[in-house]
């Protein structure tokens, strides 16, 4: 491989160093303020009127925001990016932006939970139609593909972690205009940069692997000027979720050191699911880099994978004997979690428990953290030998 195509390499020097900073400072000061003022009645006219870009409130735009957009930008080979709040708040206002009511929405299945909810219960409400096709049958993605307004795609995706031809989708979706989007949480920007690979839009919880720290809860989206600019007038100033400059300085922390917490949440949950597969009591384990190659566009892979219990393990006992997994949502930070399946099974959110997507109740998922491999099978193995039946 050569230094270029190295994604670990070209991640470390986009991330490593500002050009400049205010004060010389490595890192950039936090422009914690509501608002800005102007010099002049001139300057705010020419500012309002469209004339002149520069901040003005910081719901709109904010020095430090804007610097993690930028490097986000970069990282994923944008043009233009939008932090948001949160990862729903950057999936609200991206398909918000590009679906009206009577629409289709074509949406792969087994997405984030809450993007599924998004879309059975508000998006339903305003008469859009979502319909839900198997990523990987792309004969079956192309008869649904006329008349959508957005493709959704997430790959890997959710609980199954089915790594689709990403490539293969952007351009059955070009064929047709269709506008495409893709949360790509899952592999970061270190290890999938799906813009390459034709997709329009690019999504990310970035409260997830980019912030690293289990500290922020945010999210981004990324693509061309005219994209992200359609986002910006359409839906971006009047949904709210704005990040703030202190989520954003935590975020541009988070990305300073993103291409080496990649490679070790890497190296250690390939360990644990080399191990998991060759478990007895593990009937097979969902987890993209157990082939014998990568699959289309996936340059690496992360520490979040699922698998699935043979008969003979119960799975509560299990889950309470864990001592350095901890049972807990969300994943891409420092420590390493659990998530039976059994738990989104009985959520009571009508009809957004597992059984929508799929998945079996003997289900686990892992996020494997940064507290060592060796260390974290041990607790593995102990909690899966004493949970038999």
């Amino acid at each position: 491989m050569s230094e270029d195509a190295d994604p670990i390499r070209r991640a470390s020097l986009i991330v490593a160093h500002d050009e400049v900073n205010a004060y010389d400072a490595v890192v950039p000061p936090i422009a914690q303020t509501s608002l800005f003022t102007f010099s002049s009645y001139d300057e705010m006219n020419e500012t309002y009127m469209g004339k002149k870009t520069r901040p003005t409130y910081s719901r709109g735009l904010n020095p430090t925001v804007r610097h993690f957009e930028d490097m986000i930008a970069q990282l994923e080979g944008g043009e233009d990016a939008i932090g948001f709040a949160s990862g729903m708040a950057a999936i609200s206002s991206t398909v918000m932006t590009f679906v009206r009511p009577g629409d289709k929405l074509l949406c792969v299945r087994h997405v984030y939970p809450d993007a599924y909810r998004l879309f059975e219960i508000l998006l339903r409400q305003y008469g859009v139609r979502t319909v839900y096709v198997d990523g990987r049958d792309e004969a079956e993605v192309a008869r649904e593909l006329p008349g959508a307004a957005l493709f959704y795609i997430e790959s890997p995706t959710s609980w199954s972690m089915d790594a689709l031809d990403v490539a293969s989708l952007a351009s059955l979706a070009r064929k047709h205009g269709v506008v495409t989007t893709i949360d790509n949480s899952w592999a970061s920007p270190v290890f999938q940069q799906p813009l390459s690979l034709g997709v329009d839009l690019v999504l990310h919880s970035a409260s997830k692997y980019i912030g690293g720290h289990s500290d922020v809860v945010a999210g981004v989206v990324t693509g061309s000027k005219a994209l992200i600019g359609r986002i910006r007038a359409t839906t971006y100033p009047y949904l709210g979720g704005k990040l703030s400059p202190f989520d954003a300085w935590l975020l541009i922390r988070g990305l300073r050191t993103l291409p080496t917490r990649m490679k070790a949440h890497e190296a250690a949950a390939l360990h644990i699911a080399r191990k998991l597969a060759a478990h007895p009591l593990v009937e097979n384990v969902l987890h993209p880099g157990l082939g014998n190659s990568l699959p289309p566009g996936l340059s690496g892979t992360s520490g979040l994978f699922s698998f699935t219990f043979a008969e003979g393990v119960d799975i509560p006992k299990f889950a309470d004997r864990l001592k350095l997994f901890k049972l807990g949502v969300s994943w891409g930070g420092h420590e390493s979690l659990v998530v039976p399946a059994t738990v989104v099974h009985n959520q009571a959110a009508g009809p957004n428990s597992a059984v929508d997507f799929g998945i079996s109740p003997r289900v686990v998922r892992l996020h494997v953290g940064l507290e060592g491999a060796d260390a974290l099978w041990a607790d593995l193995g102990a909690a899966i030998d004493a949970a038999r039946l």
